[in-house]
């Protein structure tokens, strides 16, 4: 699961000021951060950079489900 919320909020900007970083529109983000879309591998790699992060670091761990 995508954490950009969170590397967004955690930096203290809007969706807005973040889509004008990553050169997308606000819609996108907040897609992006609902989970309706995934960013390109290109938009992606701009997250990254704004956020100062690895692309992996772009995917929060998710809990394991325990079988049975």
């Amino acid at each position: 699961m995508l954490c950009i919320k969170e590397k967004r909020k955690s930096l203290g900007i809007s969706q807005a000021e973040l889509a004008e970083r990553v050169n997308v529109n606000q819609t996108a983000i907040s897609q992006w951060e609902r989970g309706v879309v995934t960013p390109s591998l290109e938009k992606a790699k701009r997250l990254a950079y704004v956020f100062g992060c690895t692309i992996d670091d772009l995917y929060a761990a998710e809990p394991e489900k325990e079988a049975g």
